[in-house]
């Protein structure tokens, strides 16, 4: 677009200042701009003008491509880039620029509409016409500039007013509202806390009842088995054949119910916390051996088991495991009437992890069912074929004693074809080489697979989730070594191990890092990478760390 020039003045005084003002603000209003950009640029040019004006200047009015544009050739020999006047007029216009080489200084406001070519012709021609004014003059119009911006900010004001009004009665609304929310909010909190209290009530009085009951009911049962043993053993009178059949399934019957009573009972000490798992060395081999002796006998199935050579030995509860193991054979060979029922326990290395295989060739689960048989007393229905029906507490029994052994129990079944039972069990073939370790980490997935990984390598295995819980869970008992995630909130891995050595006790704490993106370590710290983290590099770094691998 072509530049068009609109005027020129020289400014040899500091009286020409008042005429550069009334210029500035006639050609500004000439261009179209509005009454406020007006003032901005008369006020951006006064400012700028009493710097130049001693010197003499020469200031020019053009418009171009859409902006109206005032240039000042002056001889001042100061930087004008220190000018407080450039500071200010910077605030008032779009741009303000200097070139102090070629003494210009270059103020430009863009226009809202740019003037056609006849525009411009007519805004020479009214600029021209401007008579000199004198200083009582341009205070005169000044003064009628600022009783205009008076004005305008008393609107203002008086909007702002109404609208604060208007902001408070929406404060008073809504801060009544969320009074009567969080009234609401209280009245729920203090019916949920009463629902809970019934809740433990009922599960306080449940575990009572099968308690009291389990109880009740060993000694019945224990001697109707014992007077079984006397009616069938040697010295006893002799039975007839069909008399020994009939007694035989009284103490059948007799010997499931004391079983299904000791699980009753073991399930409630599960619920109130008094159940503990007693680990120890376990072998895994002479286990399913002596439960495929006990179990082949009372079933038609055939029953085949298989156990991988570096599992023969584990670290865990004899007696639960045992337990668990029981049970899913007992519903496997239960509902296969044809076909075998395998049990087979191998390792998984990169998880840590020994996985016991329970897949029989039965009747199947129902998809419907399949989400809920872990639910106690759910029975899932079968056919009238089937040799008998569960009493719904045997998988969720199992389930209980696995998830007390740190371990999971999963189940998959296809109708009609088979169940696959799937126990996953940490492992360590040995006694633990470590008194105490603390995991600290934000990632609740990666604690849960150090967890595993540590189970029977460490007597006890504690947990943080950021730096603030771990320095409190060291400093209410020493830890033997921390495993440490750098990147943690509150208090970070470096913040953490200034703290510990800050501390007389903490700095005996032996460190493992783990990271995400490995690198060296402070304080020459073994640091390991989350991503690829095998079970056997876990547990050599902390033998490392703590010297017990010398001890």
């Amino acid at each position: 677009m072509t530049v068009i020039e609109l005027t020129r003045m020289r400014l040899g005084r500091e009286q020409d200042v008042f005429a550069l003002r009334r210029l500035g603000r006639a050609a500004a209003e000439l261009s179209g701009l509005e009454a406020q950009d007006q003032i901005r640029v008369a006020t951006a040019l006064s400012e700028i003008g009493r710097e130049v004006a001693a010197g003499g200047a020469e200031v020019v009015f053009t418009l171009d491509g859409g902006e109206l544009r005032i240039t000042i050739e002056h001889t001042a020999t100061t930087d004008p880039a220190g000018w407080e006047a450039l500071a200010l007029a910077s605030r008032l216009v779009d741009s303000v620029t200097a070139d102090t080489e070629r003494g210009h200084i270059t103020i430009t406001k863009r226009l809202t509409a740019l003037p056609a070519a006849p525009s411009a012709r007519h805004i020479r021609e009214r600029l021209a016409q401007l008579a000199p004014t004198t200083a009582v003059d341009e205070l005169r119009e000044q003064n009628k500039e600022l009783a205009e911006t008076l004005d305008e900010v008393r609107q203002l004001n008086a909007e702002l007013q109404e609208t604060n009004l208007g902001v408070m009665a929406l404060y008073n609304q809504l801060s009544s509202e969320l009074e009567e929310t969080n009234r609401g909010v209280v009245a729920l909190y203090a019916e949920l806390d009463e629902k809970s209290s019934r809740l433990r009530q009922a599960a306080e009085t449940r575990n009572r009842f099968w308690a009291t009951v389990s109880h009740e009911l060993r000694t019945p049962l224990n001697s109707i088995i014992g007077l079984v043993r006397l009616l069938v053993g040697p010295g006893g009178d002799p039975l007839t054949e069909e008399q020994t059949h009939q007694v035989g399934l009284i103490g059948g019957s007799a010997e499931t119910l004391l079983s299904l009573v000791s699980e009753l009972l073991d399930m409630a000490k599960a619920d109130s916390g008094r159940l503990q798992p007693r680990l120890a060395t376990v072998d895994l081999g002479g286990l399913v051996h002596q439960l495929h002796l006990t179990m082949q006998a009372t079933s038609d199935v055939a029953l085949r088991t298989e156990v991988a050579g570096e599992v023969t030995g584990i670290y865990t509860d004899e007696v639960m495991l045992t337990r668990v193991l029981r049970n899913l054979l007992s519903n496997a060979l239960k509902f296969t009437r044809r076909g075998e029922v395998r049990l087979s326990a191998r390792l998984d290395e990169p998880a840590g992890q020994v996985v016991i295989t329970v897949a029989d060739t039965g009747i199947g689960i129902p998809p419907e069912y399949l989400g809920r048989v872990f639910e106690e007393f759910v029975q899932v229905p079968v056919p009238a074929q089937a040799a008998s029906k569960g009493t719904g507490i045997g998988l969720t029994y199992a389930a209980k004693l696995t998830e007390m052994l740190d371990g999971s129990l999963e189940l998959d079944s296809t109708f009609g074809e088979g169940t696959t039972a799937t126990v996953r069990l940490p492992y360590y073939g040995g006694p633990p080489r470590i008194e105490r370790v603390l995991i600290a980490d934000d990632d609740e997935d990666f604690r849960a697979t150090a967890r595993r990984m540590l189970y029977g390598f460490a007597a006890q295995v504690d947990e943080a989730a950021d730096g603030v819980e771990a320095l409190a869970a060291m400093r209410d008992g020493r830890p033997d070594v921390i495993v440490l995630d750098m990147l943690m909130p509150r208090l970070d891995g470096n913040a953490l191990l200034q703290r510990m050595a800050e501390d007389e006790e903490l700095r005996k704490v032996a460190v493992v890092v783990v990271t995400v993106s490995p690198g060296k370590a402070a304080a020459g710290h073994p640091v390991l990478s989350k991503l690829d983290l095998s079970r056997e590099q876990l547990l050599r770094s902390v033998l490392e760390a703590t010297g017990a691998d010398r001890a």
